[in-house]
């Protein structure tokens, strides 16, 4: 059986050094999408560009504007003279955000009175504007009780400290940076997506060149087939995932703080799965543009989408959430963000890998079974 298996191997290998594309998508793509994703893909909103349309135009009012200024989210573009100009400047996109301070505001706040400003935001990308508004909130909420402070202070004479000292503490990404968020999110969805295509072209390029029927009459057994031909992929997707990390530490600064042998050993059942999804589609597929166009349908749209990469599984609707509970870059997520920020353990992570482990078992016993009707 070893023998065999060694035999399916020793081929496998001769056939993936001559075809230097297949080469060529296992080791440099993951590295390169790696870092295209990682630079293209990014949620920290700074710089915003701002434009002040002051009607007061006096210390107070300069003063409120320093307050967006002195963060580092927005950045002044232009001070608006006329209100007629606000509206082309939105419409262009020249600005995002534009801040209307009324005549009266230096008098309202020193008789104790509601001061009103007028805020307005460019909602065409809900999710910048809705992280924008945030920002905006905060700083008017901050300058607001520094008022009240002062106020209070300069009536009775004594310092005044707030009833509740509030001192947040960003745990695992203190700079809050979406880079450590992304890239564990990138590993799982370029590797799943790469191990697949690469692993059920191995198959179909059998069936189209013309040599599956002669392996199949061998007596290599569909198990020793599976195995033999699986075992050469493993060895380069994991060479390809330490490249991955090795780029991600070198260009963003994403080191892993936990168990390295855990985070292998993850990496594997997780590898393991796509090999055997990857056979699974080279049993259904009869081509190679069949076999590519099934791959990215089950892997691409899945993993983004149902994975929690980029958007929160648990804003998603129940029965959506059924369906992710199927997609192991789910689990494989989870883990990764583990051991690499987090630092945590098995005591933390071992549900999310027994259902990695179930995922690669299950997918390679319906591959195996799939190899055994092909033969029969």
């Amino acid at each position: 059986m070893l023998g065999r298996i060694r035999s399916v191997m020793k081929k496998e290998f001769r056939q993936i050094s001559r075809d230097r594309l297949t080469l060529f998508l296992l080791l440099v793509i993951p590295a390169f999408l790696l870092i295209m994703y990682g630079y293209a893909l990014n949620f920290d909103i700074r710089h915003v560009s701002l434009a002040v349309f002051d009607r007061d135009g006096s210390p107070h009012s300069r003063d409120f504007t320093q307050a967006f200024l002195r963060s580092e989210y927005f950045q002044l573009k232009l001070m608006v003279s006329q209100e007629s100009q606000i509206d082309g400047l939105l419409d262009s996109g020249r600005v995002k955000v534009v801040l209307v301070l009324p005549a009266e505001f230096s008098r309202d706040l020193l008789a104790g009175r509601e001061a009103v400003v007028q805020i307005l935001l460019d909602g065409t990308e809900a999710t910048a504007a809705s992280t924008i508004l945030g920002y905006v909130n905060a700083i008017v909420s901050a300058y607001s009780q520094t008022i009240i402070i002062r106020e209070i202070e300069r009536r009775g004479g004594v310092r005044y400290s707030p009833p509740v000292d509030y001192r947040p503490r960003v745990w695992y990404n203190p700079e809050l940076r979406s880079s450590r968020f992304l890239v564990p999110g990138l590993m799982a969805f370029i590797l799943m997506i790469i191990v697949v295509i690469s692993t059920s072209f191995s198959v179909v390029r059998e069936k189209e060149r013309g040599t599956m029927e002669q392996i199949l009459v061998s007596p290599v057994r569909p198990l020793e087939l599976l195995l033999g031909k699986t075992f050469p992929y493993v060895l380069i997707s994991l060479a390809s995932s330490h490249l991955v990390l090795f780029f991600g530490w070198l260009l963003f600064g994403v080191v892993i703080t936990g168990s390295y042998w855990l985070l292998l050993m993850a990496m594997l059942l997780f590898l393991l799965g796509g090999l055997g999804l990857g056979l699974l589609v080279s049993t259904i597929a009869h081509t190679q543009q069949a076999a590519y166009m099934t791959s990215i349908i089950l892997t691409m749209l899945p993993t983004f989408l149902l994975s929690g990469f980029v958007f929160p599984i648990r804003n998603m609707p129940d029965w959506i959430k059924l369906i992710s509970y199927a997609i192991p870059a789910r689990y494989f997520l989870i883990i990764l963000r583990g051991i690499m920020l987090k630092g945590v353990g098995l005591e933390a992570l071992w549900l999310q890998f027994l259902c990695l482990g179930a995922f690669g078992l299950i997918i390679l016993l319906i591959s195996g079974q799939r190899m055994k009707r092909i033969r029969s």
